[in-house]
Protein backbone atom coordinates (compact mmCIF):
# COMPACT_ATOMS: atom_id res chain seq x y z
CA UNK A 1 0.00 0.00 0.00
CA UNK A 2 1.06 3.29 -0.51
CA UNK A 3 2.06 5.74 2.28
CA UNK A 4 2.04 9.38 0.51
CA UNK A 5 3.09 12.16 2.90
CA UNK A 6 3.73 15.83 2.48
CA UNK A 7 7.08 17.66 1.74
CA UNK A 8 7.03 21.52 2.24
CA UNK A 9 9.39 24.30 0.62
CA UNK A 10 8.93 27.71 1.94
CA UNK A 11 11.37 29.91 -0.34
CA UNK A 12 11.88 33.83 0.22
CA UNK A 13 12.26 36.07 -3.26
CA UNK A 14 13.88 39.05 -3.91
CA UNK A 15 10.42 40.09 -5.19
CA UNK A 16 6.78 38.82 -5.47
CA UNK A 17 7.39 36.94 -9.53
CA UNK A 18 7.96 33.72 -9.28
CA UNK A 19 11.08 34.17 -11.65
CA UNK A 20 12.70 36.59 -9.25
CA UNK A 21 16.11 35.45 -7.54
CA UNK A 22 15.64 32.80 -3.99
CA UNK A 23 17.19 34.92 -1.11
CA UNK A 24 16.47 32.32 1.76
CA UNK A 25 14.43 29.03 2.30
CA UNK A 26 13.56 26.37 4.72
CA UNK A 27 12.09 22.91 4.00
CA UNK A 28 10.22 20.41 6.00
CA UNK A 29 10.10 16.82 5.12
CA UNK A 30 6.63 15.01 5.87
CA UNK A 31 8.13 11.81 4.00
CA UNK A 32 10.94 10.96 6.67
CA UNK A 33 11.41 10.65 10.00
CA UNK A 34 14.69 12.54 9.90
CA UNK A 35 15.31 15.44 10.31
CA UNK A 36 18.29 17.26 8.67
CA UNK A 37 19.90 19.66 10.33
CA UNK A 38 20.03 23.42 7.73
CA UNK A 39 23.57 24.34 7.51
CA UNK A 40 24.31 28.08 7.38
CA UNK A 41 26.28 27.95 4.06
CA UNK A 42 24.20 25.38 2.41
CA UNK A 43 23.27 26.41 -1.13
CA UNK A 44 19.48 27.74 -2.33
CA UNK A 45 17.81 24.32 -3.52
CA UNK A 46 16.26 26.45 -6.92
CA UNK A 47 17.15 29.83 -7.69
CA UNK A 48 13.74 30.83 -8.69
CA UNK A 49 10.35 29.35 -7.51
CA UNK A 50 9.82 29.37 -11.35
CA UNK A 51 12.81 26.36 -10.95
CA UNK A 52 11.24 25.15 -7.88
CA UNK A 53 7.51 24.74 -9.59
CA UNK A 54 9.26 23.15 -12.70
CA UNK A 55 10.65 20.56 -10.93
CA UNK A 56 7.49 19.56 -9.29
CA UNK A 57 6.73 21.40 -6.71
CA UNK A 58 3.10 23.55 -6.24
CA UNK A 59 2.66 27.03 -4.85
CA UNK A 60 0.29 26.62 -1.97
CA UNK A 61 0.62 30.17 -0.73
CA UNK A 62 1.48 33.16 -2.47
CA UNK A 63 3.10 36.44 -0.90
CA UNK A 64 0.63 38.72 0.24
CA UNK A 65 1.36 42.56 -1.24
CA UNK A 66 0.59 44.57 1.90
CA UNK A 67 3.71 46.07 3.29
CA UNK A 68 3.59 49.92 2.96
CA UNK A 69 6.69 52.13 1.67
CA UNK A 70 8.92 53.99 4.02
CA UNK A 71 9.93 50.63 6.44
CA UNK A 72 12.89 49.95 4.37
CA UNK A 73 15.16 50.82 7.44
CA UNK A 74 13.33 49.16 9.76
CA UNK A 75 13.96 45.04 10.54
CA UNK A 76 11.18 42.60 10.02
CA UNK A 77 10.14 39.29 8.16
CA UNK A 78 11.43 38.45 4.60
CA UNK A 79 8.58 40.20 2.74
CA UNK A 80 8.20 37.96 -0.31
CA UNK A 81 7.18 34.40 1.53
CA UNK A 82 6.29 31.08 -0.98
CA UNK A 83 4.74 28.39 0.54
CA UNK A 84 5.52 25.24 -1.99
CA UNK A 85 4.42 21.41 -1.67
CA UNK A 86 4.91 18.02 -3.03
CA UNK A 87 3.20 14.75 -2.67
CA UNK A 88 6.27 11.87 -2.30
CA UNK A 89 6.17 8.23 -0.99
CA UNK A 90 6.88 7.76 2.60
CA UNK A 91 10.91 7.20 3.14
CA UNK A 92 11.17 4.18 4.93
CA UNK A 93 14.94 4.57 6.57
Amino acid sequence: MSELRQQLLILYSSNSSPDSSTIGYSMYDGSSDVMSPHEVDTPMPYDTVLDAMRDGWRVIQYPSLGRQKGNELETDYLEFEFVLEKIVEKSHE
